[in-house]
């Protein structure tokens, strides 16, 4: 680099980093980490393209704070442009679904459960929570299997009458 651009990048900095600097924070929101990436990002253009500055007629400054706000800008519209999805992956509606109903339901469901006596509680924890055959149920709870299917029976039919007094429909 010959003297001249030496001396014209230590007046650029002498001059404009103050205001560059102020222009940066306020393009970034005052996130200083980006705005110093701004800044730099800038003073390095303008060392790049020294002779467009050299032969200026304008303000220096203008042309600091334009390429500033166009690196901003061109780093929203990367960081934009790869949060978007291209039309062919678009996302089948029924995998996005909201969730809300459910965890609802759920809520409700273990409500409407503490209603029910410990046996019964017991005999659906093993059948539909562990999922475990009607045999090991019986196994597992010191019982007979046929004990299993009534307990089963008279627990959902508690289950369900408990979730209707709650309004919750069948």
């Amino acid at each position: 680099m010959a003297g001249s651009q030496v001396a014209l990048m230590q007046r650029l900095h002498d001059e404009h980093a103050a205001a560059l600097w102020g222009h940066c924070l306020r393009l970034t929101g005052h996130d200083r980490a980006r705005a110093e990436d701004v800044a730099q990002e800038t003073l390095l253009r303008a060392w790049r393209h020294i002779e467009v500055l050299e032969e200026s007629q304008g303000s220096v400054r203008s042309w600091l704070f334009t390429v500033a706000r166009n690196i901003v800008i061109d780093d929203w519209r990367t960081k934009r442009s790869q949060k978007e999805l291209a039309v062919a992956e678009v996302p089948d509606v029924g995998t996005q679904s909201d969730r809300t109903d459910q965890l609802l339901q759920a809520w409700m469901v273990a409500e409407a459960v503490t209603t029910l006596s410990p046996e019964h509680r017991a005999v659906l924890l093993e059948c539909y929570y562990r999922g475990v055959s009607v045999a090991e149920a019986a196994q597992h709870l010191g019982v007979p299997e046929g004990t299993v299917k009534s307990r089963t029976h008279y627990a959902l039919r508690a289950l369900r009458l408990a979730l209707e007094e709650m309004g919750v429909g069948a």
